[in-house]
């Protein structure tokens, strides 16, 4: 009889529980296999807060989805600190790198058309590069010593910078010379940045090293050339505007401008100031004949996320198709060879190679300082420090906006990511 009263109370205590489970908000209950539960909510909302409340940025905001739902957005502080106005999924921001996935895009768009394979030549469809030389140095009188490269730059070398471009004046006697061409002046055609980079030494022998420089600038005109069109034509007809990305521009007109966040430097001293306008923004306000491949676009939260979706569902959104499922793996595997051994400042983005205009994650981090993340994900970020990825093991897509210079100093990436993950576990890896 005790054993029967028993299992009348043990059923009523479960019928009660699941009773109390069915009438739970959605919130309360997301699922616990889900990535973005309510305890990474709370990780997410107290970390870019704690960024703001310390003073190391105006104001920060973020937009998550997983497997197609909005599960995160939250903003924080100040688009315009010094007006007040605060920063929100509507405002516009220079992404600057986040550039060059969307330019990568559109060139692959011509490869899926077969207009070109990866390891053609580039000279075959840009002539002007077919005598293109090495640098090796100066000799006695500082002339430079150049040398025919060991093999010819291909398409491939551009999409995953180991073409041989250097890009810094400070690199010791071919800065100069990278300098006196100043190929990336806005006042340039593609066409005619593509002539003075070509007439320019490379810094390495293509196929040698990873080197982050203006490859992508190069996979415009690339697109420039092999359409016929001109690249900020074919790029808004063939990714842009198929995707609803409206606001995703090189100019932003006069009626949009208060949306514009203001950019942010921090000294040495940790101290945080405005740039002047005139300084930060009028690359934007004017139409400048250079349409960048590798920089220059401007955003807002839920127009770059198109995008990310675009490629988290494997090149389809919304019944538009931009790339083939293939296409989006090609461009998510690595293509950097082991022998390829000199990577600049790539491993610092943590245990990554690099695919078509994207880092690609390898393996997982190995220690606590190492940025958080899963293998398969597939990111990049831009100068002002922002940042998106796109991991199709959880069918996650994060896109965090800040203006700040310089670069991430402040660790607000891997904050982030530890964040939207957990923090590192040894016991996990």
């Amino acid at each position: 009889m005790k054993k029967y009263r028993l299992f009348i109370l043990v059923g009523f205590l479960l019928i009660n529980v699941a009773c109390k489970e069915s009438n739970k908000s959605p919130e309360e209950s997301k699922s616990s296999s889900a990535t973005i539960d309510n305890l990474a909510i709370s990780r997410i909302d107290s970390t870019l807060k704690s960024f703001v409340d310390s003073g190391k940025i105006a104001g920060v905001s973020a937009l998550i989805y997983e497997k197609n739902e909005e599960v995160y957005y939250n903003a924080f502080g100040y688009a315009d600190r010094e007006m007040k106005k605060p920063m929100d999924r509507n405002t516009i921001v220079q992404i600057y790198s986040m550039t060059k996935p969307i330019t990568g895009t559109a060139l692959m768009t011509l490869f899926e058309d077969g207009a070109f394979e990866l390891d053609d030549p580039v000279s075959k469809y840009a002539p002007e590069f077919a005598n293109i030389k090495v640098y090796e140095g100066e000799d006695a009188s500082g002339n430079p010593v150049l040398t025919d490269p060991k093999r010819s730059m291909t398409i491939r070398d551009l999409t995953r910078h180991t073409a041989g471009f250097g890009r810094n004046a400070d690199i010791p006697g071919l800065g100069k010379l990278i300098k006196e061409a100043d190929a990336l002046n806005r006042n340039n055609t593609l066409e005619e940045m593509a002539q003075k980079m070509s007439e320019t030494p490379l810094y390495f022998h293509p196929g040698e090293q990873w080197e982050y420089g203006p490859c992508v600038d190069v996979q415009a005109f690339m697109v420039e050339r092999i359409s016929g069109q001109p690249y900020g034509e074919y790029v808004r007809e063939n990714v842009l505007d198929p995707l609803g990305m409206k606001e995703t521009r090189y100019y932003v007109p006069q009626n949009d401008r208060d949306r514009f966040s203001a950019m942010y430097l921090q000294d040495d001293n940790g101290v945080l100031s405005q740039l002047p306008n005139e300084e930060s923004k009028t690359d934007y306000f004017n139409h400048w004949p250079l349409t960048r491949g590798g920089s220059g676009l401007t955003s807002t939260l839920d127009n770059y996320m198109r995008f990310a979706l675009m490629m988290v569902n494997e090149g389809t959104l919304d019944s538009v198709t931009i790339l083939k499922p293939e296409t989006v793996k090609l461009m998510s595997t690595n293509h950097l060879d082991d022998s390829i051994e000199k990577r600049s400042f790539l491993p610092s983005k943590g245990q990554v190679g690099f695919g078509i205009d994207f880092a690609v994650r390898l393996r997982p981090p190995v220690s606590v300082e190492e940025n958080n993340g899963i293998v398969g994900e597939f990111f990049w970020d831009g100068a002002a420090s922002t940042l998106f990825w796109i991991d199709p093991v959880n069918k996650l897509t994060a896109v965090l906006f800040v203006q700040l210079f310089p670069y991430d100093q402040i660790g607000l990436h891997k904050s982030f990511r530890d964040a939207v993950y957990g923090p590192y576990k040894a016991d996990q890896h």
